[in-house]
């Protein structure tokens, strides 16, 4: 064998050595890419399902807080509407309380409010302020029969410039017990609301 006959042998089985080189590179990284494809393929997958999972659990928190922001506007419109529905029912009682003087038995009621007034003050003599209609009730003999029954004097004083009823007040003006309809209402506003309430509801007591 001449010496061109080796080096051509020689350069053959370089080649050949270098594909099959060149081959097992290439299976290798295509076994390679694979690899990879499929690790970013699972991580894309693991990525998406976390996103997803947030993107449940935002959803759902987001939802909750809008019904829980509902609730709570549904809560407030039913206090704001029960709320002007009491003021309105107040304010037409505050109204019609002029219109108590003209019962038949205004002139009882009327002793009543001056009794419960002075022996409010716990004092043995008081001086009455009264609207001009139950001013005019507040006679003499009346007064007298009130001093009687606290065991006392009552002097009848200025008219009152506002308010349906009496104020009882001590002589040197310190003490004064107010119980005009309207203090009286007004006291007594608290505890009536709730039942008021249900009854504009249709409800029983």
């Amino acid at each position: 064998m001449t010496q061109d006959d080796n080096i051509q042998r020689l350069s053959r089985e370089i080649i050949q050595q270098a594909e099959a080189d060149a081959e097992k590179i290439l299976s290798d990284a295509k076994v390679k890419a694979d690899e990879i494809r499929n690790q970013a393929q699972a991580t894309m997958d693991g990525e998406k399902k976390r996103i997803l999972e947030q993107a449940k659990n935002d959803a759902d928190r987001i939802r909750g807080q809008a019904i829980a922001t509902a609730q709570l506007k549904a809560r407030t419109l039913i206090l704001e509407s029960r709320e002007k529905l009491l003021v309105e029912v107040f304010d037409s009682s505050k109204g019609k309380i002029p219109a108590i003087q003209q019962w038949n038995d205004y002139p009882v009621i009327v002793e009543t409010l001056a009794l419960e007034a002075v022996q409010q003050l716990a004092v043995n003599k008081v001086i009455l302020h009264a609207d001009k209609v139950t001013h005019d009730l507040l006679k003499e003999s009346v007064l007298k029969k009130i001093s009687t029954k606290f065991d006392g004097t009552i002097e009848l004083g200025e008219p009152l410039k506002k308010g349906t009823g009496i104020i009882a007040e001590t002589i040197d003006g310190h003490l004064n017990y107010d119980n005009t309809f309207e203090t009286r209402l007004r006291r007594l506003e608290n505890e009536l609301r709730s039942p008021v309430y249900h009854l504009l509801m249709g409800e029983t007591l």
